[in-house]
């Protein structure tokens, strides 16, 4: 007999629950969520505050939620939204008739990471006869390729970037090209810093040394080449660069479309080839699949498709230009605080700053600044870089930009009054000397429990303030870190009984 009131406090109701309800609930959830829309949310969303966008993409989502991508002779209509969607990013970023990239092909993923992990599957199994393939990355490249390395079991082979330029010594990059490597990859631009890496050298000594180049432009590649048409000083990154074989870019980021959608660009059908997975040895049907996944739902392709036909190369280009002049905004919001410096001058869609010494601590400023309704990413230190605090600028931040610097140059005051974050002697000293493996369930519950972190007396698992947090995560060396991180939100995803 079913317990009733085990059923209702999770998702399987006993009996069913009425359509009102359930999206009461839905939206009771949404409640406590950071904001999607309104420009005060530099990370995760990507808002035009285009009216009628979101419905529209809605309604194109539900006319194909149930299309399956696994046959596309079964439904030729997903076939015909996923070649559109493959001829627009490839038009954008330098391919198609009259291009020196003629015969540029694609496919459509679930997001950027799975266009990473078909970009280095792909260079992988173009030489079966290399035992132990290496990829060759800066270290600013995006983690996915570090998840793809390690899906794959390819060597990583990381090129530090300058603290200066942001970007890697393309002789470095050269350098570290291997007889067993298969793939060479630079982003443009960078996630963390929003720098466009130096594409044309780096491809150019992949070339020479017979290896596939890639790039990863699936943060804000599809603005590129609109900044360039408003005048911008844009090098040169895309196919029309000599060597380029493969270029990644995300339609849910700066296309606008919902997630998730990303399109993995490559030069010609060869280059291609070895994407594919297929397999017949079984009773069922022959399976052949160009991502990842199998079955996939057409709703996210439709939604991107009447996406970029809604919004078209002007709506695109105007999105750009208002971007533009917000990104110009806010960095001159940070030039006028004292204790804050950019970390790069702007040149795409990415605001990203420290502190100056005797400026604010930073884990704080961040705290400060969710306070006042701004939600920004802080950025731990790395490898003689320093934390700094990441904003990713859409064309929603505009009309918000006005109200930006006055709230910042408050909350570092505020900051500077709190003063930094002092961890408790104990925990510094964890973080200095504790190895991962030496991490226990109880140690990492008492961490916790001493963070902040997962308590159930009030429904909530996080803080109100991360400065704490942070600064434990940035007194910790990268393998800490990520251990640490992975017991943390193994805490926060427990099933609900």
């Amino acid at each position: 007999m079913i317990d009733e009131s085990r059923v209702e406090a999770g998702a399987l109701s006993a009996t069913g629950v009425s359509a009102e309800r359930v999206l009461e609930e839905v939206r009771k959830l949404r409640a406590s969520d950071a904001p999607t829309h309104g420009g005060r949310l530099f990370a995760y969303v990507y808002d035009p505050a285009v009216p009628g966008l979101d419905e529209l993409a809605a309604a194109a989502h539900q006319e194909s939620a149930h299309v399956n991508g696994l046959d596309p002779t079964a439904f030729p209509s997903l076939l015909a939204m996923e070649n559109a969607l493959v001829g627009a990013a490839g038009r954008v970023l330098g391919a198609g008739p009259g291009t020196t990239a003629p015969d540029v092909v694609g496919s459509v993923t679930s997001g950027g990471t799975e266009s990473l992990i078909l970009a280095v599957k792909t260079a992988r199994d173009a030489h079966p006869e290399i035992a132990a393939p290496r990829i060759v990355v800066p270290s600013s490249a995006h983690a996915a390729f570090a998840k793809a390395a390690h899906y794959l079991r390819v060597a990583l082979d990381v090129v530090p970037v300058s603290p200066e330029t942001l970007r890697p010594d393309p002789a470095a990059m050269a350098a570290a090209i291997r007889p067993e490597t298969v793939l060479v990859a630079c982003s443009a631009p960078s996630y963390a810093h929003g720098v466009v890496d130096p594409v044309t050298q780096i491809a150019a000594a992949a070339a020479e040394a017979g290896v596939r180049c890639h790039v990863d432009a699936c943060f804000g590649g599809w603005t590129l080449p609109y900044l360039r048409r408003l005048g911008e000083p844009v090098p040169p990154f895309d196919f029309a660069v000599p060597g380029v074989t493969s270029i990644s870019v995300d339609l849910h980021k700066y296309a606008y479309a919902p997630k998730g959608v990303s399109v993995l660009l490559h030069r010609d059908a060869s280059l291609r080839a070895p994407q594919y997975f297929a397999y017949a040895d079984w009773p069922g049907y022959t399976m052949i699949n160009p991502v990842i996944a199998s079955t996939r739902s057409g709703g996210p392709i439709a939604a991107a498709y009447a996406t970029l036909r809604h919004l078209g190369d002007e709506g695109y280009l105007r999105l750009t230009a208002i971007t533009r002049d917000a990104v110009a905004g806010l960095a001159d919001a940070v030039r006028a605080v004292e204790g804050l410096r950019l970390m790069a001058e702007p040149e795409s869609t990415v605001v990203c700053f420290t502190a100056t010494e005797g400026g604010p601590d930073l884990f704080v400023l961040v705290d400060e600044l969710t306070a006042r309704g701004w939600h920004t990413q802080p950025q731990l230190s790395y490898d003689g870089l320093p934390a700094s605090v990441h904003l990713t600028v859409t064309a929603a931040v505009a009309p918000r930009v006005a109200e930006f610097g006055p709230d910042l140059t408050d909350a570092v005051a505020a900051a500077q009054a709190v003063g930094p974050v002092a961890l408790p002697p104990e925990l510094t000293a964890l973080a200095a000397s504790l190895t991962p493996d030496a991490l226990t369930p109880e140690l990492v519950a008492g961490l916790a429990a001493g963070l902040g972190m997962g308590g159930e007396t009030d429904g909530a698992p996080l803080p109100e303030r991360m400065a704490m947090v942070n600064t434990l995560l940035d007194a910790a060396p990268p393998a800490l870190r990520e251990r640490l991180l992975v017991e943390f939100v193994g805490l926060l995803q427990r099933p609900t009984w």
